[in-house]
């Protein structure tokens, strides 16, 4: 009886990794560089590619329309990433702190992460809408007679863009720190309790330190997250009106799919590249300072 040919361990190992493998490296490692080599050029993707050196980013540094883009990125994340943050870690000490009907609060509160951003964004749209609006009616209502076009006023646009991805994404980090939180002994609290420690200062004296890990994980997503904000940003408000609410991500949208200049556009998406990872260096440089292991 003729016997079974072996294969090998490694060779086997190798046939199952191959197909991530070449997924990881024709979607993923290949469009990375490929664009990296493309910010170098002008190239309209009808044309054929102009080396262009350096231009693309000399450009961008000149551009007052990037300077406004990359104010409006940081404005934003100076909203987002405190309020969703600050709201998460509310929820999830109300949460741990044995709410009646926690899962069925928890489920509630995470809904709007897995909800369609179109459904969410059109539903937004009513609630913002200027004459007809939920808030709006809802203002009038408390006494506030000339409540703000949300939408359609250049100094509220971009708050109501942190609004709704606020209202989106808290959920999602109020999972990670109720996890957290979960992993803190009761009897840190109980044994401060009995020394006289009130529920501030249990929190921030006890919950705070021994949740830091959980609570920069968190941060470090928000932070990323912050500077992606493109499909509530597109259904909202356009990057209107007048540039008021476009950030960084849209703008890269805008330039390589609207005008279909994608060397300039891969030029602006590496510009935020390189942003983060100096902001998540300057993070994790502080993070001994106050991440208790």
């Amino acid at each position: 009886m003729r016997k079974r040919p072996q294969i090998s361990p490694t060779l086997l190992a190798v046939l199952f990794l191959a197909p991530s493998a070449i997924g990881l490296l024709v979607f993923r490692l290949g469009p990375i560089v490929w664009s990296f080599a493309l910010s170098f050029y002008d190239w309209r993707i009808f044309d054929t590619p102009v080396w262009a050196g350096l231009d693309n980013y000399v450009h961008i540094l000149n551009s007052p329309i990037a300077g406004r883009v990359f104010l409006n990125t940081l404005w934003f994340a100076m909203l987002y990433v405190p309020g969703s943050v600050g709201i998460a870690l509310v929820l999830a000490v109300l949460l741990n702190n044995s709410l009646r009907s926690s899962a069925f609060f928890r489920g509630s509160f995470f809904l709007p992460y897995i909800t369609s951003t179109v459904a969410v964004t059109l539903a937004w749209r009513w609630i913002f809408s200027t004459r007809f609006g939920l808030l709006n009616n809802l203002l009038k209502g408390l006494g506030w007679s000339d409540p703000p076009a949300w939408l359609a006023d250049p100094a509220w646009a971009l708050p109501s863009v942190a609004i709704v991805s606020i209202w989106k994404d808290c959920g999602f980090y109020m999972l990670l720190l109720l996890a957290g939180l979960q992993t803190v002994d009761p009897t840190f609290h109980e044994a401060a309790k009995i020394d006289g420690a009130g529920p501030l200062k249990r929190f921030w004296q006890i919950t705070v330190p021994l949740i830091s890990r959980s609570l920069f994980f968190v941060l470090i997503l928000a932070l990323v997250r912050s500077t992606q904000t493109f499909e509530i940003t597109y259904a909202l408000t356009g990057g209107g009106p007048n540039r008021a609410s476009t950030t960084l991500a849209y703008y890269v949208y805008e330039n390589a799919f609207v005008h279909f200049d994608m060397g300039y556009a891969s030029a602006l998406a590496y510009l935020l590249c390189i942003a983060v990872g100096l902001v998540t260096l300057v993070n994790f440089h502080f993070r001994r300072r106050w991440v208790h292991e």
